[in-house]
């Protein structure tokens, strides 16, 4: 991916020098995720606790490079969806803020941490990212690249389009409605949109911006399958349980990630409407 020396982003917030670096960051942070992962617990409140802990974090060069990366990747998103979001469905598109912050923060949502990975809160309109989950990605979960830490950038901006769509709003009105089960094969339909909204990104950044390079697709949709639910509990020595996925399966993120790359068109990216994912 051609991202060096590109315009980056001004709606980039970067909180990785307050106290939750100091406090646990780099491999520790990975540690307690994968933890979380295989007894499928929420590790948030420890991280949180051990937010206040640290002093201010002095970041490396690898932490000043991946927050220009994601503030140029984040910039690629503006200028791709100020494009097709009036042209598809007649609406202005509004530039979403990205945190950047290590180990643990706040949102309008709850604790932000490396447990909860990246996510869009629709309550402050924000981001959330820790920058060691692309650590995490590459070493843990066999999803390395650059495309591919720009494709995780990309399906939280794609929900923030669900938001002012007022997609990602209904579907969770009828997720607080629903039976616990009901409620994640909403959440996977959510999902999966995002990832077809991200192949839409992905086409457009090859065909407009010029600035995918060979192998960049290979390795977005090879991250599309490592954070697969099926495959995230296999990995971490669970039974595979289809009614808990809240995401997809490998196989369907993969196709739907494909399939809005392949057409463009964000009609064909309405996981709501058809029977078989």
């Amino acid at each position: 991916m051609k991202w060096q020396g590109r315009r980056q982003s001004k709606n980039v917030v970067d909180r990785r020098r307050g106290g939750a670096t100091g406090a646990v960051g780099g491999v520790g942070v990975v540690v307690m995720l994968l933890i979380g992962l295989a007894l499928g617990v929420d590790v948030t409140p420890l991280l949180s606790e051990l937010e206040g802990q640290g002093g201010t974090t002095q970041l490396s060069a690898a932490d000043e490079r991946a927050a220009e990366f994601v503030a140029v990747t984040l910039a690629d998103t503006e200028e791709i969806w100020a494009d097709i979001l009036p042209d598809q469905a007649g609406q202005r598109y509004a530039e979403p803020a990205l945190v950047l912050f290590s180990g643990a923060t706040q949102s309008a949502c709850g604790g932000a941490s490396a447990a909860t990975g990246p996510f869009y809160c629709p309550a402050d309109k924000q981001i959330y990212l820790d920058t060691d989950f692309f650590v995490t990605m590459e070493r843990q979960l066999g999803a390395g690249g650059d495309f591919a830490a720009a494709y995780v950038v990309a399906h939280e901006v794609a929900h923030s389009v669900q938001d002012q769509l007022g997609i990602l709003g209904e579907a969770n009105r009828v997720r607080a409605q629903a039976s616990e089960v009901q409620s994640n094969a909403i959440s996977v339909r959510i999902e999966l949109q995002a990832d077809c909204y991200s192949g839409i990104w992905a086409r457009a950044a090859s065909r407009t911006l010029g600035t995918v390079e060979r192998g960049d697709l290979d390795e977005a949709l090879n991250a599309a399958r490592q954070i697969g639910d099926d495959t995230l509990q296999r990995n971490a020595g669970r039974s595979v349980q289809p009614h808990t996925f809240t995401h997809g399966t490998s196989d369907q993120r993969e196709r739907w990630f494909d399939k809005g790359y392949q057409s463009g068109d964000m009609r064909q990216c309405d996981t709501f409407s058809v029977q078989r994912l």
